[in-house]
């Protein structure tokens, strides 16, 4: 088999290569055929051209849709990656937003206590320095705040306790940073006070509710809702005339006062001494002294009066 089948594939390889060997000289000389035919015959050549474009216009068109689909599909799954990015980018933008909403929202509502609270000066103030409110002290009956101001800073037992807006209670226990302030509306709490414009004088006492009570009042008739509360002055512990609240009510058997200032919405304080003693002992409220450092607590040992 080999020996007849060698010498007849060796006689017809060279003609396979024929068309191989001339494909490429028969395409340029069709190119330069079609050119001159374009040159000598125009219309023949637009004939031809046109004709060719018609057979050709709809298999490109065929061709060409699943490519245009194929490119809407990826413009459109990158234009959703886009958006999803996008998003992501917002609801971060949004919540960063949020936190600094929120702390300017703290910041204006201690701006605008603190800015109540240096508007308002009790009248013959010997000693003042204002205060954080840092929590509330005491049991669940108790209606006491935490200070962070303490003997170190000039506060001792027996000064006022003032809101922007008027007298909220007193200073009951004094540590060397902080200190306890007793609220009008504490059941321990009893302030000598007057009706303004009547100048009936009553006892505020708490009751550990948010609108103490008047007590030891001669005429009720005399007091309406309405009317302005304010200290007496009596007993030497307060100066006369610091405003406390209004009368809430007068139904029944008791008179409410409702607090200018909210109790419970407490932020910073100004404690104030107004070198007065009065009833409570010497120790509670000491005379006006400036503020002292801790070298010369350790060096004397006790507390400078």
């Amino acid at each position: 088999m080999k020996s007849r089948s060698g010498p007849v594939t060796h006689v017809f390889a060279p003609l396979r290569l024929v068309p191989q060997r001339f494909a490429f000289p028969l395409l340029i000389l069709a190119s330069v055929l079609m050119l001159l035919v374009g040159q000598l015959n125009r219309p023949m050549a637009v004939h031809v051209r046109v004709a060719v474009a018609d057979v050709i216009a709809p298999v490109l068109e065929v061709i060409h849709q699943p490519i245009a689909v194929g490119a809407r599909a990826a413009r459109t799954v990158r234009d959703t990656l886009a958006l999803y990015q996008e998003n992501d980018r917002l609801r971060a933008e949004n919540a960063t937003l949020m936190q600094w909403q929120e702390v300017a929202r703290q910041l204006q509502g201690e701006n605008t206590a603190l800015r109540n609270l240096a508007h308002y000066q009790p009248p013959a103030t010997t000693f003042f320095v204002t205060a954080e409110v840092v929590g509330t002290a005491g049991g669940a009956f108790s209606r006491s705040l935490l200070i962070n101001r303490g003997s170190a800073d000039g506060v001792a037992e027996g000064q006022a306790a003032f809101s922007g807006n008027g007298l909220v209670g007193r200073i009951v226990e004094v540590g060397q940073r902080a200190s306890r302030t007793l609220l009008i509306s504490d059941l321990n709490s009893r302030i000598p006070v007057r009706i303004e414009a009547t100048h009936q004088r009553a006892i505020l006492a708490g009751d550990d509710t948010s609108q103490p009570q008047l007590i030891y009042v001669p005429n009720r008739a005399s007091i309406h809702v309405g009317d302005r509360v304010v200290t007496s002055g009596d007993g030497g512990i307060f100066p006369p005339d610091l405003p406390v609240g209004v009368v809430a009510s007068t139904e029944g058997d008791s008179i409410r006062v409702e607090p200018f200032t909210a109790l419970s919405q407490i932020d910073y304080l100004r404690i104030a001494d107004f070198g007065l003693s009065g009833v409570l002992p010497p120790s509670a409220v000491p005379l006006p002294r400036p503020a002292v450092t801790k070298h010369s607590h350790i060096k004397s040992g006790s507390r400078p009066r």
